[in-house]
């Protein structure tokens, strides 16, 4: 793909890998009330010293009403040939409900942008697998297999934007304003470990579920090999991928809280565990051996969305905190804010332009998740001792 050319990017930029850089942000509002993409663009775009120009990108939930039982299918695509060889897959393996354009306003300083599509779509009816499981598999065998062609979002109801550049020219191109959604993400800057390419830019997607990440996992080898055991096929090998297919593995097909898959991507320490009741302990120690492989080692913070069956959004940091995270409420309590830096939210506080108040800002534990979700509101706050606020049947000895 040509858009796939870190060759083509300037000299200066091709070995320039800042390694505890990305911005990351998002927000949910708890009732559900859609607002267009001007704040999350402020938030996400006032972290300019963590960006280099290499990649950003936008998640949006709630922006497609009119189709929102379908999947929204987001592609990039080479050219026209490899756009047809996909629609004309499509269509045999399921029913297309819309095809066209994602529109886009090129800013002067992005370079022959890949062809920008969506799809909505519905598979299929097949006995003994799933709608959802259809789609992860044509995702997976999209983004493997067909030359010039690539997945940006398969959910409903929901899409994301992103690409190669600085986070204000892909919020000008996706033209991210002019969407309406109850909960978005973003992020700036592109994988640490890989080129920069439009796809492998940030949030990264597997039906309703998307990731911003800021830092690397150490145990990306382990996670890989622990999610191609189940049928997921890590085709962009970067570690923030298997951030998305590790909570869609253990919220969506293995059916956990995730407030528990929370616990099993950032486990306690042994020594916070053996401090807790004997009920707790043991509870946490079968978290750990069960799903050892799906823990996330490394310097990380992570905003996850995510919408199946409630949309929640989802903060956590690895269990030093070598990555920073740090979390808002709005006055009304209606508004769960998260980004890397307080500066997402004071730029707000004086842009006469955008609805915000504040009633809080504080920084979440390490290792511990911040969990808001619709019609429930701040579930966990991040401050909480492991375990706190969550009913456990345990069994065994």
């Amino acid at each position: 793909m040509r858009w796939k050319n870190y060759t083509s990017l300037p000299e200066e930029f091709r070995n320039h890998r800042v390694f505890d850089g990305c911005g990351i942000s998002g927000f949910i509002n708890i009732d559900g009330k859609k607002e267009d993409g001007r704040k999350i663009t402020n938030m996400l775009t006032i972290l300019n010293d963590r960006e280099n120009g290499l990649g950003a990108g936008y998640a949006a939930y709630g922006i497609y009403p009119q189709y929102k039982d379908h999947y929204a299918l987001h592609f990039l695509f080479d050219n026209e040939a490899s756009k047809l060889k996909v629609i004309n897959y499509l269509s045999d393996v399921g029913f297309i409900i819309q095809s066209e354009s994602i529109p886009t306003k090129i800013p002067p300083n992005v370079d022959n942008p890949p062809i920008t599509w969506r799809v909505f779509f519905d598979p299929k009816e097949k006995k003994n697998i799933s709608d959802d499981e259809q789609v992860v598999q044509l995702v997976m065998n999209i983004n493997q297999n067909f030359e010039g062609a690539f997945v940006m979002s398969s959910g409903k109801d929901m899409g994301v934007f992103k690409g190669n550049g600085w986070s204000r020219e892909i919020a000008e191109f996706y033209m991210i304003k002019d969407y309406k959604a109850y909960m978005w993400l973003a992020h700036s800057r592109f994988p640490t470990n890989t080129p920069g390419w439009w796809g492998g830019a940030h949030p990264f997607n597997l039906l309703n579920t998307s990731v911003v990440h800021n830092g690397e996992i150490t145990s990306y080898g382990t996670n890989m090999r622990y999610l191609e055991s189940f049928g997921y096929k890590c085709t962009l090998h970067t570690d923030t991928e298997v951030i998305a297919y590790l909570v869609d593995l253990l919220c969506r097909k293995h059916n956990i809280p995730i407030e528990i898959a929370s616990l099993a991507l950032a486990p306690p320490l042994f020594n916070e565990i053996d401090r807790l009741n004997k009920n707790q302990a043991l509870a946490l120690k079968h978290i750990r051996a069960t799903y050892r492989s799906a823990m996330l080692n490394g310097p990380f913070s992570i905003v996850v969305g995510f919408a199946d069956p409630i949309p929640t959004m989802i903060g956590l940091t690895d269990r030093k905190k070598l990555r920073p995270l740090v979390a808002g409420v709005s006055k009304d309590e209606n508004t769960v804010y998260m980004s890397s830096e307080e500066a997402s939210f004071k730029r707000m506080m004086i842009n006469p332009n955008i609805d915000f108040s504040l009633k809080e800002i504080w920084h979440p534990k390490s290792g511990t998740a911040i969990i808001a979700s619709l019609d429930q509101g701040l579930m966990r706050n991040g401050l909480e001792k492991p375990l706190e606020k969550i009913k456990l049947t345990v069994t065994g000895a």
